[in-house]
């Protein structure tokens, strides 16, 4: 087997079979990458490769001093590049199989109150163009829980606002359906007709929602700011970001007694773990239905 045929037939493999992003297998591919280079440095080919030497692999990439985020992901590609060489390759064994995940502690997301998400759309200078688009962005963030790739891509043909949904193009271009209430609608609809309506759009963005002044898609960068600029006018001391919207939307839900399996699927979450996360705001009532009804309470 020659690393650089494999890699590539495994590149298509993440691409196409296990549908994953660009920027995913980009790091999937540098990490492989990486295992290429040490075993090429110890004169070992790809059907030679043990536990040991994958133990001696993560022992010496650990020493560049890379997170334990980094050294899960690193080794949840060797597996995935392993188990690709027995479907593939009929390799005999996975030498990673055995390797130990370091544990990860979720950190808690920040989130804003319903009346800072109250103050910050506000605070929004309705008196030119923009400030209706931003008030409507904002509205659709936070209603909607989008990420803020997904937002900037929001398409016009994907805007059901007569049975109140939207259709979401997430990652790994899978697609959902989130339910988007009145006042998102509300603001949506003013923005698309007295605004983007009457501006000039630039080739190739003419189903893109949210436009800039030049006609063309918001960047990414241009959501931070507008955020950042809104947060300052009001003193908001939180550190927020367009994120930070995503967390408030699947928080307040869960707060308020939706079902997570429910917000798992609006949040477009391939696991309920990643969902979980949100469930800590549910402390308060937890601990009160256990002072409650448990008979040792």
């Amino acid at each position: 087997m020659q690393w650089q045929k494999v890699i590539q037939e495994f590149r298509k493999f993440l691409l196409f079979e296990r549908n994953l992003s660009k920027k995913s297998v980009s790091a999937y591919l540098n990490d492989i990458q990486k295992l290429q280079i040490f075993c090429e440095d110890h004169q070992l080919n790809i059907e030679e490769i043990n536990v040991k030497n994958v133990q001696h692999f993560l022992e010496w990439v650990n020493g560049f001093g890379i997170s334990v985020y980094t050294q899960a992901r690193l080794i949840s590609g060797i597996k995935s590049f392993f188990n690709f060489l027995q479907l593939e390759y009929e390799l005999s064994t996975n030498p990673a199989e055995l390797i130990e995940t370091p544990r990860l502690t979720r950190k808690i997301p920040d989130v804003l109150e319903v009346h800072e998400i109250d103050e910050l759309i506000s605070a929004i200078d309705l008196s030119h163009p923009e400030g209706m688009r931003n008030k409507a962005m904002l509205e659709v963030l936070y209603g909607c829980g989008l990420r803020v790739s997904e937002l900037v891509e929001l398409k016009i043909s994907n805007l059901h606002l007569e049975v109140e949904f939207i259709k979401i193009e997430g990652k790994g271009n899978k697609e959902r359906l989130i339910p988007i209430g009145a006042q998102a609608i509300k603001y949506l609809k003013i923005y698309l007709q007295e605004v983007r309506a009457k501006q000039q759009v630039k080739a190739g963005h003419e189903d893109v929602v949210f436009l800039n002044r030049r006609g063309a898609k918001l960047t990414r960068v241009m959501v931070f700011l507008i955020i950042k600029e809104v947060a300052q006018k009001i003193g908001l001391k939180k550190k927020i970001s367009p994120h930070t919207f995503r967390h408030s939307f699947a928080s307040h839900l869960v707060e308020g007694g939706a079902d997570l399996r429910a917000v798992q699927d609006m949040l477009g979450h391939e696991s309920i773990t990643t969902t979980e996360i949100y469930t800590h705001i549910d402390k308060d009532y937890l601990q009160s239905i256990i002072t409650q009804y448990h008979p040792r309470s």
